[in-house]
């Protein structure tokens, strides 16, 4: 129970004390989960308070009660509302005296749903005779209100509620379209200081230091905070949260893969006064950014998009140039990441219409600039699919990242350059995300498209092509470049498949990759006409980030091949532990290339990604979970390779288990060793948590494991 006790220069109001029904109001607003005293409510829904009056009061009929937050609190702005008892003023706040006890006074209080979000202060006013005295009764959060049929964020699944508003971890999908991984994630919307760090966050934009005001006044509207959030969650313009890095070392910071949550980013962050946290990359700004919606009251998941398009001149086409000999070359910013992580928000679009609710995508990643910030979204789902890409906001970037084409050229050294292929299925695979109450995958590519190599997806992708090509001018000015440079003629050869093939290849893994282990692989040349042919094969392993960005190369030989009438012969080949573990990026991915050229011109490209897979982490909890009683976990890891791994690190987190993450050091650990470490948790909450376990060594930049626990609540 929550009692404010005012000092004694309101006692002309004879006011003791506020209670502001902290369990009971918590338990109606589904906000009992945050790790504070305060009051937290939501919006277009009524709460409770009592005042305890030090003598009797017969009426409260010239009671008017003020509701204000921002710095500059304004009615004509709706940051502040004046109203009385028992009528609604035109802000949609009102208040109703309830039945009491002697002594003190019930009060139901209505805020509306589209009021502004934030910290409100709730004052008294009191009008006898002609004095007038004024008590500041308290503070309270007012948070957006997804159980709200009129709220904007209204989601009427409670079980999709729970899941995208009051689930504090997850599953983000990392790796590749036919290697799929699942990493465990701590949201910890509700953690300690998160709610108030998810404010400051608002409070550190670049809106608010222009106009507070302003600012405050549209917090009101999804659209707009999530926007403001997707900003602020990389520190590319406002020094926001998180600093992304894609090259080099990361001495002065921690490593992307080594994150396991956001609750220890965010505290960073707010501790620091505010310092961007060294460094993140895609997974970790979507997150982070989960975390703050979630925490706001925004319905928000994170998705994952496998051969995800970086179209930086917005032509919904991915160039890509090689070699002869299968060489990646840099002649274009395009690219296509293995996989890309953002977000999706719920809510309505008053600005769009009603058509364009529901889910929203929101891309905290700073790749492209929108209206001069880094910042992505908005952008209607229903508005991809449909090819609506001139529509608010960044609807053309999110078509691009899950509809371009791609093509891939050869270029000579004579300049000379070749098209290999025009691919039209390849971009946007198995767009996923976490299940509702599981933590399977489910498929949302349906979402963002309508069936590959349908007539109905190809006239979408035409639409958005003329759409992008009449853009008003200024908006984007490569398109019109774009436009000058090339002819609808040209457009219209890129995308047409090249001739028939006379050979096709594959390339296989003879084995599953795993890291200490050397890679067997099998490339297969099949000769699809009767011609007999010889086949010039130049054969090339890489090391690779996620974004497939060669980092270095690590494997190259040639071979010729005679290929009879319709005839397949293989070509087997490794590439050895001792010839890749010191190129490996953290990653874990190497990009192998066959460039297949015979005499009659004929030319082919193979590619296989590879994703190496780590040593398993063997998680034991020895005993029941149950709230404020200790239980000891054990982590058991066997060092897989013929080396000393030293400077081990376990780190351990998870929300309503750990209140920090614990950090245990490991000893030195000798080839096939194994190494077991207990450390004891103590559940602060009950209900399905997950547990999350992360080691880090030499030869591995993050091992990591989790379990899901079912504490269960203090007898």
């Amino acid at each position: 129970m929550l009692l404010i006790n005012l000092p004694c220069i309101f006692l002309a109001l004879k006011i003791a004390n506020v209670n502001w029904q902290s369990k009971l109001n918590k338990a109606a607003h589904h906000t009992s989960d945050y790790s504070s005293t305060e009051a937290i409510l939501r919006r277009g829904q009524a709460f409770s308070i009592t005042l305890n009056f030090q003598t009797t009061l017969q009426s409260a009929d010239n009671f008017t009660f003020i509701a204000s937050t921002g710095p500059s609190p304004a009615e004509s702005q709706q940051t502040k509302a004046v109203f009385n008892l028992s009528e609604e003023s035109a802000s949609g706040w009102g208040a109703t005296q309830e039945p009491s006890e002697p002594g003190c006074m019930n009060f139901t209080i209505f805020s509306p749903a589209n009021a502004v979000v934030g910290r409100y202060k709730l004052k008294l006013q009191v009008v006898s005779g002609n004095k007038v005295s004024s008590t500041l009764l308290g503070q309270f959060v007012l948070l957006f209100n997804p159980w709200c049929p009129n709220d904007d964020v209204y989601m009427a699944n409670e079980n999709e509620r729970w899941e995208y508003v009051l689930n504090d971890s997850g599953i983000i999908f990392q790796g590749l379209e036919k290697y799929i991984q699942q990493e465990a994630w701590n949201y910890g919307q509700f953690e300690e200081d998160i709610l108030d760090i998810s404010l400051a966050i608002l409070d550190r934009s670049l809106n608010h230091r222009e106009d507070p005001a302003v600012d405050v006044a549209n917090r009101n509207n999804p659209i707009y905070v999530s926007r403001v959030v997707s900003a602020m969650v990389n520190s590319n313009d406002e020094k926001g949260v998180v600093e992304g890095k894609w090259n080099g070392k990361y001495r002065s910071g921690t490593k992307p893969l080594q994150w396991s949550g956001s609750v220890t980013i965010l505290r960073k962050w707010y501790r620091g006064r505010y310092k961007p946290v060294r460094y993140g990359q895609c997974w970790v700004f979507a997150g982070v950014m989960c975390t703050v919606l979630r925490s706001l009251g925004i319905p928000t998941r994170v998705i994952t998009n496998f051969n995800s398009a970086h179209d930086r001149n917005t032509n919904l086409s991915i160039d890509k140039y090689l070699d002869s000999s299968g060489k990646t070359l840099h002649l274009t910013e395009d690219s296509v990441w293995n996989f890309h992580v953002w977000n999706e928000s719920w809510f309505t679009r008053r600005d769009l219409g009603s058509f364009y609710d529901g889910w929203q995508v929101l891309d905290a990643t700073p790749q492209e600039r929108s209206k001069g910030i880094y910042q992505c979204g908005p952008a209607s789902t229903r508005a991809i699919k449909e090819g609506d890409v001139n529509l608010d906001y960044d609807s053309s970037f999110v078509f691009s990242a899950v509809n371009a084409d791609y093509v891939t050229w050869i270029r000579y050294s004579n300049k000379r350059k070749k098209r290999i292929y025009s691919d039209t299925r390849k971009i946007g695979k198995l767009i996923s995300t976490k299940a509702v109450g599981t933590n399977s995958r489910v498929d949302v590519t349906a979402n963002y498209k309508y069936p590959e190599g349908s007539l109905k997806e190809r006239r979408v992708y035409r639409k958005a092509l003329k759409l992008l090509g009449v853009r008003s001018t200024g908006k984007r000015a490569k398109i019109k470049r774009l436009r000058r440079r090339s002819s609808a003629a040209r457009r219209q050869n890129m995308t047409q498949p090249t001739r028939k093939p006379s050979i096709s290849g594959k390339l296989h893994l003879d084995a599953s990759p795993v890291i200490g282990q050397d890679i067997l692989l099998t490339l297969a040349l099949r000769n699809l006409i009767s011609d007999f042919k010889t086949v010039k094969v130049k054969l090339r392993a890489s090391a690779i980030l996620y974004t497939r960005k060669p980092k270095a190369e690590i494997l190259q030989f040639s071979r010729s091949i005679k290929l009879g009438s319709e005839e397949v012969k293989e070509i087997s080949f490794k590439i050895s532990y001792s010839q890749y573990k010191n190129f490996l990026m953290d990653d874990k991915k190497i990009l192998v290339t066959a460039v297949c050229e015979t005499k009659q011109g004929a030319s082919l490209l193979v590619e296989k990604d590879i994703v190496l897979q780590d040593p398993f982490l063997t998680i034991k909890v020895l005993g029941p979970t149950v709230v404020h009683k200790a239980v000891n976990v054990q982590v058991t890891f066997t060092n897989p390779l013929s080396e000393v791994l030293t400077d081990c690190v376990l780190r351990a987190e998870g929300s309503g288990l750990l209140k920090e993450q614990l950090r245990i050091n490991v000893a030195r650990m000798a080839p096939m060793e194994s190494s077991t470490v207990q450390f004891e948790i103590i559940p602060h909450k009950s209900g399905i948590r997950q547990l999350q376990v992360d080691l880090v060594c030499t030869r591995f930049s993050d091992i990591k494991g989790f379990v899901m626990l079912d504490v269960v609540p203090a007898q």
